[in-house]
């Protein structure tokens, strides 16, 4: 399946930040969404890079004397890796198992930000199209012992 259907069937709003945003308020913003990264935009709304749980762990472990004077900016991951609407969802899953992201930003052919991908949804993908599969081998073999 294309990113781009599976980002169709989406309910979800895009939440994002800004590279001057404190981590505090980046934090709160992933805590009360339940999400684990977040897009990075500049002014005008372009991707810069990504924030994730793992990098605000890591700013408290190396830089806890700053944690109050830090901003995304200083510690979110850039450039960000991200794959487009027109891959398919397996193609994503491998960019976030060799990178070992849990996350991954998705643009449009120009470089646009169009929503974010997580492991999660890849492995429920797979679910989904396993229990199809199953389904259908199950009614094949029914169908063909009463012909």
């Amino acid at each position: 399946m294309k990113i781009r259907e599976f980002l169709e069937t989406q309910q979800h709003t895009l939440v994002a930040c800004r590279r001057a945003d404190t981590l505090q308020s980046a934090a709160m913003l992933l805590h009360s969404n339940h999400i684990g990264a977040m897009p990075v935009l500049d002014v005008d709304g372009k991707l810069v890079g990504i924030l994730s749980e793992r990098d605000i762990v890591s700013a408290i472990s190396q830089r806890p004397q700053q944690l109050m004077q830090l901003r995304v900016g200083d510690i979110m991951s850039a450039p960000p890796v991200t794959c487009t609407e027109d891959d398919d969802m397996c193609d994503a899953m491998r960019v976030m198992l060799s990178h070992k992201f849990r996350h991954l930003p998705i643009v449009n052919a120009v470089g646009e930000l169009r929503g974010m991908l997580s492991i999660r949804d890849c492995l429920a993908m797979q679910l989904r199209d396993k229990e199809l599969e199953a389904n259908v081998l199950r009614d094949s073999f029914i169908a063909a012992r009463y012909s």
